[in-house]
């Protein structure tokens, strides 16, 4: 299992996509590293104990940052929290 954090909503200059969101990994720094997590399974655990299940589809720019879509999206407090792959 390894570690990430939530970095943002995936997002245009007007738009907004709620279940997409932006994940950078711990020691991961290089497009071709974070390809590898494509498929993926991502849990996030909320403060009351709930957790909301995901899916790494591809990664974002060309330092390491993920990009997964959640089944029913995140609340705004999941930002700068951990979030663990499988």
């Amino acid at each position: 299992m390894t570690k990430g954090k939530v970095l943002q909503f995936r997002r245009g200059k007007q738009t907004v996509h709620e279940k997409h969101f932006l994940i950078e990994i711990e020691g991961i720094n290089s497009k071709e590293s974070a390809e590898k997590f494509v498929g993926k399974s991502v849990e996030w655990k909320s403060p009351a104990g709930k957790i909301i299940m995901g899916k790494v589809s591809a990664p974002h720019g060309n330092k390491g940052v993920i990009r997964a879509i959640f089944e029913k999206g995140l609340p705004g407090q999941a930002i700068t929290t951990e979030v663990n792959i499988k």
